[in-house]
């Protein structure tokens, strides 16, 4: 796992791909871009990818990371200007799209929101249990994340390997950095304006089985105040649903014909999905 300690960066896969469009993951509350790792082969047949890296000691504002974001797909663009822009979130991440992309509508072409966690505050017991991890001895941080494991994944649907990455991930982000990125989501507000502001087709992907958050409903609040958007619902899916062996995003953007360019096929997996 790389080493990201001076501030936020983009990872590069070893394919770059500038004559692609560009499609900007924004990890979960991990902050590594790791975990997008299984999915990037397939997003690969038609993007240029790139994952955000946190710092693991990263302990600053929503709009510090906004500007952070910004400044790094600015930067890409550089370097090939003439290519449309996908913009991705998944949980943590997804509050952090949603504000990128309100900062900057125009800039994106598309935009995927994954089990956001701006769904937070619609379990209350979710703000005061995160309030009370401050109590928690930093010796207990390792139970407690393979505890949260069955919460954050349908482990069933995830290979052995995939588990292990993802509780190692989890152990990685320090307690401080948990804590600090807690605080953000419950202070994280956007208001139903700003979202309307949003004019870019959005697609908004929720895992039907999410025992973290109430991602379906919050796909569909959202889906009622984004204007130009679609909700796909994984009936199996939990929280940390890109990790699950049966899901392919790429495929997922293809049947629901949001790709804007012609790209090959891909019929060897089928996905688990419902959309409504």
């Amino acid at each position: 796992m790389p080493d990201v300690e001076l501030k936020p960066c983009f990872l590069t896969p070893r394919r770059v791909r500038p004559e692609y469009p560009l499609f900007v993951y924004l990890p979960g509350m991990d902050g590594t871009g790791q975990l997008l790792r299984s999915q990037t082969a397939g997003l690969e047949i038609g993007f240029d990818v790139r994952c955000l890296a946190i710092p693991r000691q990263d302990l600053t504002s929503w709009e510090v990371l906004t500007n952070n974001v910004l400044d790094l797909i600015h930067a890409e663009l550089e370097k090939s200007s003439q290519r449309a822009v996908y913009l991705c979130g998944e949980s943590f991440g997804g509050c952090l799209a949603m504000k990128v992309a309100i900062k900057s509508p125009h800039l994106f072409k598309r935009l995927i929101l994954i089990n956001s966690a701006s769904a937070f505050k619609l379990r209350p017991w979710l703000d005061g249990l995160s309030q009370l991890v401050q109590l928690v001895p930093e010796c207990l941080y390792d139970a407690g994340a393979l505890g949260l494991l069955p919460f954050l994944a349908s482990l069933q649907r995830i290979s052995r390997n995939i588990r292990q990455e993802l509780l190692k991930t989890m152990r990685y982000v320090p307690p401080e950095t948990v804590l600090w990125r807690l605080s953000l989501l419950r202070e994280f507000d956007v208001s139903d304006e700003q979202l309307r502001s949003l004019t870019q087709a959005t697609l908004l992907i929720a895992g039907g089985s999410d025992r973290l958050l109430p991602s379906v409903s919050e796909a569909t609040r959202l889906a009622n105040i984004i204007s130009n958007s679609q909700k796909v619902i994984l009936p199996n899916s939990g929280h940390a649903c890109l990790l699950e062996q049966d899901v392919n995003l790429y495929e997922i953007l293809q049947v629901n014909n949001f790709l804007e360019i012609k790209s090959p096929k891909i019929s060897h997996l089928k996905i688990p999905q419902q959309k409504i």
